[in-house]
């Protein structure tokens, strides 16, 4: 039995795994974590083993770090891994994009596969049917783009995301909607269609805490699957073991 611990940028997912299917799913605050998983721990005594994803958050690390009789191991690039990495700077990848990368490479073997995941940014992440990680791409997420407009502005105001009736705004809050809405919905689409033209049978797989409110919005078929980031995380820490 599996403990596997996200920590994001605004949040924790915990995630109990036994013999590969998840039983339970936890998210919370960085304040309730030590709660959390304690009572985690005192529900599945069958835990061995645990495995996390750190954005950086060093009061949760130590948290892990000190449990006892169950091993704990921190993603990184210098574990191994089912596939080969080519990235250039392999110690400068995303914890979260090996994660994806991985669930991909189990959910989908021996295909062309794309990843996106719309969180905090916007990452897409490529491994081919050869088991090959290519590389991807980074840019702002739907929040960031609401953010940055009203930061980087004198009048423009903060908006929380909405679906815009039309593609032409006529209002500013109409126009900030409709430009980063579409705006992301297009990129996407647009990406997808530049991976599909060298790589025609094509997995898309689109997750992340925005995934479900772009998802009917996108031209292309999507499989979007919300526990694909911890299926990911709990691969690697099974590979890890064996």
């Amino acid at each position: 039995m599996n403990l596997v611990v996200d920590v994001g940028n605004s949040a924790v997912k915990l995630a109990v795994f036994d013999n590969g299917e998840l039983i339970e799913k936890i998210q919370c605050e960085y304040s309730q974590f030590s709660f959390e998983i304690e009572n985690l721990l005192k529900l599945h005594r069958r835990i061995s083993a645990c495995i996390s994803s750190n954005v950086g958050n060093m009061e949760i690390e130590q948290i892990l770090e000190d449990l006892q009789d169950i091993p704990h191991l921190k993603l990184s690039s210098i574990l191994n891994f089912p596939f080969t990495i080519k990235y250039k700077t392999p110690e400068t990848l995303g914890v979260d994009r090996l994660a994806l990368t991985t669930a991909a490479f189990y959910a989908y073997p021996n295909k062309d596969v794309l990843v996106i995941d719309a969180g905090t940014c916007i990452t897409f992440d490529f491994i081919n049917s050869s088991g090959q990680y290519l590389g991807g791409s980074i840019s702002p997420g739907l929040k960031m783009r609401y953010q940055s407009l009203n930061h980087f502005t004198a009048k423009l105001p903060l908006l929380t995301k909405n679906q815009p009736e039309s593609f032409i705004g006529q209002s500013t809050d109409e126009a900030i909607h409709v430009g980063v809405v579409c705006g992301i919905v297009a990129e996407i689409d647009g990406m997808i269609q530049r991976f599909t033209e060298e790589y025609p049978h094509l997995t898309v797989i689109l997750t992340g805490g925005d995934s479900n409110f772009l998802s009917n919005q996108l031209k292309n078929s999507i499989f979007a699957n919300s526990n694909f980031l911890l299926e990911g995380l709990n691969h690697i820490l099974d590979f890890n073991r064996t």
